[in-house]
């Protein structure tokens, strides 16, 4: 006969052993919702991981993961940050707090990637996104003198914004502080993350938002609204590729392995396209969905090596800061 004693112990094994099996992953705030990539890709992988249970955690946006993570240092609950990207690499890799993905795969990115700790999952180019009546500027210059508005992304909370700070940073160097000061009167607000800006578009506060060339497929394939464009700049588009690590700390090592493999697979990759609204980093066998032939393909491509990218991000914000405050 079994005692209360021996029943209460089988049953806090048993919730331990479930706890056990749980993959915590911190990501940004769009990933998560219904309409993100985050429970296609929890049901696809939970169907194959034999009990495990994914947990995604909104952290913000993408560059206030990372400070969270510094925050938090190895007491983390997180076992797989998702959603840093290239500009972050080097940041993120001084912090000693990731660990090898161990995944071997072929990207189909702009770019030659070879990075042992940064898994990339998806990639676009830095875009304003507008109506197609709008008239586009052919570069920052035409935008800051023109009379549309718009809205950006805090480069502090932001990986689009720290995007954008060092697009500009680097296509324009010494004269970037005068394009700032003529863009001032076009910004209408700076928000904290991506998906406050783009409220701010879908509603008609503003004429163009900060987001990606890839976003307008979400109003062609999702709305039925061939409508939307995004903007090439002569400076070329800013790359961004996104990416995913195994944290040091992860009580689940083998767990999370099997999901940094499993990002590389058709489970996930065929998810990005529809739901993320980016490119995959390794193009699923089925291909791309019909749409994304249409979207705009800059002619010129600007991307920072990650270590590069650290060096300039405290100027190019503070160049930023400082022209908008005048």
């Amino acid at each position: 006969m079994k005692t209360t004693a021996t029943i209460a112990g089988l049953l806090f094994a048993t919730a331990s052993a479930a706890g056990a099996q749980t993959l915590t992953i911190y990501t940004y705030d769009s990933f998560v919702p219904d309409w993100g990539p985050g429970p296609a890709i929890e049901e696809a992988f939970e169907a194959q991981c034999d009990g495990c249970d994914v947990e995604f955690v909104a952290a913000g946006d993408g560059a206030a993961l990372l400070s969270r993570l510094r925050l938090e240092g190895e007491r983390t609950e997180a076992d797989i940050v998702l959603g840093l990207d290239s500009n972050l690499v080097a940041a993120a890799r001084e912090t000693d707090l990731f660990a090898p993905h161990g995944v071997e795969a072929e990207f189909d990115l702009p770019v030659e990637w070879n990075d042992d700790v940064f898994l990339p999952f998806d990639w676009s180019y830095f875009a304003f996104v507008a109506g197609e009546e709008t008239e586009a500027p052919a570069n920052f210059r035409e935008l800051a003198e023109s009379d549309l508005s718009i809205a950006i992304q805090d480069p502090r909370s932001s990986t689009p914004g720290l995007g954008l700070v060092l697009w500009v940073q680097e296509a324009y160097g010494d004269e970037a502080a005068e394009i700032w000061e003529g863009l001032a009167d076009n910004i209408v607000t700076v928000t904290p993350g991506w998906s406050e800006a783009y409220d701010l578009f879908t509603e008609g506060e503003v004429d163009a938002v900060l987001s990606y060339t890839t976003s307008p497929a979400y109003h062609l394939i999702g709305e039925d609204d061939p409508t939307k464009t995004s903007w090439a700049f002569d400076e070329g588009n800013y790359l961004q590729v996104e990416v995913a690590a195994v944290v040091e700390s992860t009580d689940q090592p083998e767990l999370a392995r099997d999901f940094m493999e499993f990002v590389t697979t058709s489970g996930f990759q065929s998810v990005i396209p529809t739901t993320n609204w980016m490119y995959p980093s390794v193009t699923p066998e089925e291909g791309l969905p019909e749409g994304f032939e249409t979207l705009t393909q800059p002619e010129g491509g600007l991307l920072l090596p990650p270590q590069e990218a650290a060096d300039m991000r405290d100027e190019a914000i503070a160049t930023w800061r400082d022209a908008l405050s005048q």
